[in-house]
Parts: C-alpha cells; sequence; structure tokens
C-alpha cells in the first residue's frame, strides 16, 4: 500500500521490466513515465545512465519512484543507484517489494519451504553460471535460482557435476502470476529437454529441490505450530 501511495504522489517514475503494467495505472495521469528495463538478450539501457536520470530529476525537484519489478533488495543493482542519489546530497528510502523467488512457487502452487523436504533455501542469479560456486549448494535442500533462462542446461549441468542427483525435481515458472503463466514440473536429468520447445524461458524462476516435486505437499507443510 505504500509503494502504491508513493506512485500516485510521484512526479516521476523510472520503471524496470515489470511484466505486468498494472502497478502503473496508478500513475498520475501527468507524471512522466521513462522506461529503464532490461531484459536478457536484449539491448538495454546500461546502470551509470539509470543513475543519472535519477539524480537529474530529483535534482530538479521532482518526486521520483524507481520502480523494480519483485523486491529491490534481491539481485538488483540498487545499491549502485543509492550511491549515486547519497553522492549527489539526495534523500531517498526503501520500500519492500515482493521477491519472485518467494512468490513464483505460490503461483506455481507449492511452498519454498517444507519442514522436512526444504527446511531451509538459497537463492542464487542464473547469469553468471562460470563465476557462481555451485559446488557450495551441493548439500543444501533448495534453490531458488533466478534469471536462469537462458542458461539452464549448463546450470543443472553443473549442479548434477557437484552431486546433486540426476532425478532430483525441478519446477520451471515463467511470467509467474501473469495470465501466460507456465509450470514445468521435471528433474535435473530431464528439465532442459522438456523445455526445449517452449520458446525463450525468460522470465522465469527454476525452483531446484525436493519441494519442487508433483506431490511436494503432504501435512505439515507450514513452519507454525497450527501447521499455517
Amino acid at each position: 500500500m505504500k509503494a502504491v501511495r508513493l506512485i500516485k504522489e510521484a512526479d516521476v517514475i523510472i520503471y524496470d521490466e515489470l511484466g505486468s503494467q498494472e502497478a502503473l495505472g496508478f500513475a498520475r495521469p501527468d507524471a512522466s513515465l521513462v522506461y529503464v528495463g532490461k531484459r536478457g538478450g536484449r539491448e538495454s539501457i546500461k546502470q551509470p545512465a539509470i543513475d543519472a536520470l535519477l539524480v537529474q530529476h530529483c535534482t530538479e525537484g521532482r518526486r521520483v519512484v524507481r520502480l523494480k519489478g519483485g523486491c529491490p533488495s534481491v539481485f538488483s543493482r540498487l545499491s549502485s543507484e543509492v550511491a549515486a542519489l547519497s553522492a549527489a546530497g539526495l534523500e531517498w528510502e526503501l520500500v519492500p517489494g515482493i521477491s519472485s523467488a518467494l512468490s513464483a512457487p505460490l503461483f506455481a502452487g507449492f511452498p519454498l519451504t517444507h519442514k522436512s523436504l526444504s527446511p531451509s533455501f538459497t537463492v542464487v542469479s542464473g547469469h553468471d553460471v562460470d563465476g557462481t560456486d555451485w559446488g557450495a549448494f551441493a548439500q543444501l535442500p533448495t534453490l531458488a535460482v533466478l534469471m536462469a533462462g537462458r542458461n539452464l542446461g549448463r546450470i543443472v549441468g553443473k549442479l548434477v557435476e557437484v552431486g546433486w542427483a540426476p532425478d532430483t525435481p525441478v519446477a520451471v515458472v515463467r511470467s509467474a502470476g501473469l495470465p501466460e503463466q507456465r509450470v514445468w514440473r521435471s528433474s535435473l536429468q530431464a528439465v532442459e529437454a522438456d523445455t526445449a520447445n517452449a520458446g525463450p524461458l525468460s522470465p522465469c524462476i527454476v525452483i531446484i529441490g525436493r519441494v519442487a516435486g508433483d506431490a511436494n505437499v503432504d501435512e505439515g507443510t507450514g513452519d507454525g505450530a497450527d501447521g499455517s
């Protein structure tokens, strides 16, 4: 609700690739809407230019909302933007959102945590496959891999290489929460073949672990004493 209020009050909204455009419907008719979205495989505005836009509009006295998809604390360029605003002596505040790592499994029909199947989870970016220490995740119960669409085959190969069982369940959730959402339930050894004819997978979230299996919801899926 705070985000909605700030969008309604904004003079300028500098927004990402949002999937759904509904949030922009709260903007004033006279507000300036500036698209700075990034999508894997497409040419997009560079981060220094986004930083400069924020500083420019704020310096000129406008009320600016920097609208991101999901939560700005997860794999966004938040630190760069905050640093630019702070260096210019400008005031800013952060408003939490809901990360797709948390929401996509629910849209797909299963919880991310489970008292026995998934007592913890780790969120990792799928962008830099070679620069990621996949072996560090070998003994973890659940991985939520963001931005994994283009590198899915290489990622599952790395996980099998470091010790994940080939039959480990995998759920791929594309366009989570949107009318065009699609979900693939598969395994590490089969997911690349199962999604081969799907076209571009981006934007997608990939959940890896037993919690992503078809029959993963049994009694006591919650963490609270009442199982809720």
